[in-house]
């Protein structure tokens, strides 16, 4: 069974029904869950932690949506660590893009299909994950 990581911002759909992205989040996993498992990994963890005051509610959602959390290999921060190099020496300025790095090098150094709305980082320092998108966001980002 193939395996699929999921970007935060999927899960942050997933956890606000009034999220415009919710149906279409609901829809894509719900197809996909037949032939797949779904997981998170710690830095999707705890992206998803800063929206809630408590542990117990971070893990209720979790337990609610099925996902298991899986650890990042050292070979994935390792890639992530390489390809934050490649950003700044592209003159990436955004701060805030760590954690897209660990996701998308953990998705591929895994072999792990990733389903998100940022195509950005990912298709560039990550070309060979295979990512599910919204079909209104593949010639974006």
């Amino acid at each position: 069974m193939a395996v699929i990581l999921i970007d935060t911002c999927v899960v942050t759909d997933l956890a606000d029904p009034d999220s415009a992205w919710f149906e279409w989040s609901t829809a894509k996993l719900e197809q996909l869950d037949r032939n797949h498992t779904m997981i998170i990994n710690p830095i999707i963890y705890a992206e998803c932690s800063v929206g809630y005051a408590r542990i117990e509610e971070v893990e209720c959602l979790f337990k609610r949506l099925g996902f298991a959390m899986h650890s990042i290999p050292k070979e994935a921060l390792f890639l992530a660590g390489k390809a934050i190099l490649q950003y700044k020496k592209s003159k990436g300025e955004k701060g805030n893009v760590l954690p897209d790095f660990f996701i998308g090098a953990h998705a591929a150094v895994s072999g792990y299909k990733l389903i998100t709305r940022d195509r950005g980082r990912f298709s560039t320092y990550f070309p060979g994950v295979e990512l599910i998108m919204p079909e209104s966001l593949n010639g974006l980002n």
